[in-house]
């Protein structure tokens, strides 16, 4: 069985938490760091340049925010000339549409060979793929940031128990702030709108939408997984009870 998953969350909807939870149970690989390296090793150019045009990474993010005011006035196919500057081994001068391609070119193998996908419009570069299952985590702004307020402090005692004191510190610095899940949700809606022209909290991109600040990620896990297996074609959605045995009446 191949499995494809891909997931949108909005900021504090635990996306970085449920996906590779649902990638360990259905034994694929969890697609979210590793997307920015190999797009800069296809075009040839350095991390720090795929990263700037990179909707999960701090670096996109900015780029992003800064241009998300501008979106009535982008075009498709338009070039913006704050997005410029990015080289690739040759020196030639590399635009945004050719790190989108890119992006989808890795998504596209990943679809190939099942995987668990995180942002990066997936649920619209699949969105013909036959047997995927596209994902969306939401929740009211409020309890996300509640949520996301716990994440940090977790990745904080993590950090503390991993001895590592400079991230560790970095996360106690700046708790989340209800301006950084606008921000960010701005943001990454941006990337989704620019690119793809379609709303990201579209319905009609996903076949799943689940409040994951009232549903527990364990909970949210159970029924994508459950999904993700009927979507590829698994009897009984991977239940492990055949038809017959089921109880009737």
């Amino acid at each position: 069985m191949t499995y494809v998953v891909t997931i949108s969350a909005t900021y504090g909807a635990g996306g970085s938490v449920i996906g590779p939870a649902v990638a360990e149970r259905l034994g694929v690989p969890f697609l979210d760091r590793a997307i920015p390296g190999a797009v800069a090793r296809q075009i040839g150019c350095s991390l720090e340049d795929a990263l700037e045009h990179d909707d999960r990474a701090a670096t996109g993010f900015e780029r992003l925010l800064a241009s998300a005011a501008r979106l009535p006035t982008v075009t498709l196919g338009s070039v913006d000339s704050t997005f410029l500057g990015a080289t690739d081994d040759q020196g030639r001068l590399l635009y945004d549409e050719e790190f989108v391609e890119k992006t989808e070119q890795v998504i596209g193998e990943v679809a190939a060979s099942g995987g668990v996908i995180l942002g990066r419009a997936a649920a619209a570069v699949l969105s013909e793929h036959g047997t995927a299952l596209h994902v969306r985590l939401d929740g009211s702004k409020d309890r996300r940031l509640a949520q996301a307020v716990k994440m940090r402090e977790s990745a904080r005692e993590e950090a503390l128990i991993r001895g590592d004191d400079r991230e560790a510190a970095g996360a106690a610095w700046h708790p989340p702030t209800m301006r950084d899940l606008e921000d960010n949700d701005r943001a990454r809606a941006a990337y989704v709108r620019r690119f793809y022209r379609v709303d990201p909290a579209s319905l009609s991109l996903y076949h799943l939408i689940i409040d994951s600040t009232v549903i527990g990620p364990s909970a949210c896990v159970d029924v994508i997984e459950r999904l993700a297996r009927e979507r590829a074609g698994e009897p009984d959605g991977g239940s492990g009870i055949a038809p017959e045995e089921r109880e009737t009446g």
